[in-house]
C-alpha cells in the first residue's frame, strides 16, 4: 500500500488534510471541479464526455492522498499517476488550465477552510507539475 504524499506544511490544525476537509467537502470540491473541467477548452480534449467515473477516481485519490483511507488502492491499484496519465499530451499550459479548475472550486466550496485550501493546492501544484509529460 502506498504512504500518502507528504503536504506542503503550514497550517498548525491538528490531524491530516483530509480529517480536516471532511468527505462531505471533499466530495462537493470535486463535483464542483467537474462542472469547471469541460467549460475549460484547453482540459476538456483530455477527459471524456461523461466525467462520472473519472471523479469516483479523482476522489479516492485524493482521499488517499490528503490522509484518509487509501480508497484508491483498494479499489484500483497503486496510483501511478505520471504511468496513468501518459497517454494523453499533458504540456504545462494544461496543467494551469486544471490547477486553474481546482482554485475556483476551492474558492467556491463551501466548509473549506482557506489555510486547507492552501495547504491542499499546493501539494496539487507538485502533482499537476509531475504529469507534464509534453511541450
Amino acid at each position: 500500500m502506498t504512504a500518502p504524499i507528504p503536504l506542503a506544511g503550514g497550517s498548525a490544525a491538528q490531524g491530516s488534510l483530509y480529517e480536516r476537509i471532511g468527505p462531505q467537502v471533499l466530495h462537493d470540491l470535486v463535483t464542483r471541479f467537474y462542472t469547471l473541467v469541460p467549460q475549460d477548452e484547453l482540459l476538456r480534449a483530455l477527459f471524456p464526455a461523461d466525467l462520472s467515473e473519472t471523479a469516483r477516481k479523482q476522489e479516492a485519490f485524493l482521499t488517499g492522498f490528503l490522509g484518509g483511507p487509501p480508497l484508491y488502492f483498494q479499489q484500483y491499484g497503486p496510483p501511478r499517476l505520471r504511468a496513468r496519465h501518459m497517454p494523453f499530451a499533458i504540456a504545462p499550459a494544461q496543467a494551469r488550465a486544471w490547477l486553474g479548475c481546482m482554485r475556483r472550486a476551492m474558492q467556491a466550496t463551501p466548509g473549506l477552510h482557506p489555510d486547507d485550501a492552501t495547504e491542499m493546492y499546493q501539494a496539487l501544484e507538485k502533482v499537476a507539475a509531475h504529469m507534464v509529460n509534453s511541450a
